[in-house]
């Protein structure tokens, strides 16, 4: 009888800091899958979309215990586009790892480990994918997730205030506001937060501030 091997398409296994969420500066090793369906406009992993070379589960988890970190983030391109995140996510948690899922939020989270960190990036319109938000995953969330918009212009800012309040995202979980490099002054989008009063937390990507557009980092 055959054994089915469970294997993913991995980009990239590195250790890093983390760059973003609520564990940003803590040592992390990052899982980068292969393959996205999404084209958001200012994509920096775009090279992630091909290439990248299989792997079983277990010389997965091998190449993640050699950096001997508590943390692992599971991120892409988008993770959940290959149906083997699933128990390669609860796999690291039968482990003892604190993981985190980076998602686009265009593909359902239902089936993810309820121990998983899910930081689940809602598409603003000009990212030009807001049309593949899938809004049902809302439900799956848990007050220990996170909700993340990327925002490029005031436009951005005034559709997100305005999801807020129509999803009631502050109650869901913790909500988390970027500006987009080059794209939009961290100082501004800071200013607008304030002015407004939002409940949310503002960040920048840490790694771009020590390492810039320096990947596998």
């Amino acid at each position: 009888m055959t054994v089915d091997v469970i294997k993913l398409r991995i980009s990239e296994i590195f250790f890093s800091l983390q760059g973003e969420t609520r564990t940003v500066g803590l040592p992390t090793t990052f899982v980068r899958l292969t393959g996205c369906p999404l084209r958001c406009r200012y994509c920096d992993t775009s090279y992630a979309f091909t290439g990248g070379d299989w792997m079983t589960l277990d010389e997965i988890l091998e190449q993640v215990a050699i950096h001997s970190a508590k943390h692992v983030t599971v991120t892409g391109g988008e993770p959940l586009a290959q149906p083997n995140c699933i128990p390669l996510l609860t796999a690291l948690c039968q482990l003892g790892y604190k993981v985190s899922l980076e998602t686009s939020g265009a593909l359902d989270i239902a089936a993810v480990d309820e121990r998983v960190v899910k930081v689940m990036d809602l598409k603003t319109p000009a990212s030009a994918e807001s049309e593949k938000n899938l809004w049902s995953n809302l439900d799956h969330l848990s007050e220990n997730d996170q909700i993340k918009f990327v925002i490029c212009n005031e436009s951005d800012y005034e559709w997100c205030k305005a999801r807020m309040l129509e999803h009631k995202l502050e109650e869901r979980c913790e909500v988390l506001l970027s500006p987009s490099q080059d794209e939009l002054s961290p100082s501004v989008l800071a200013d607008w937060i304030l002015r407004d009063k939002l409940n949310v937390r503002f960040q920048v990507q840490l790694h771009k501030v020590l390492w810039g557009d320096e990947a596998g980092r």
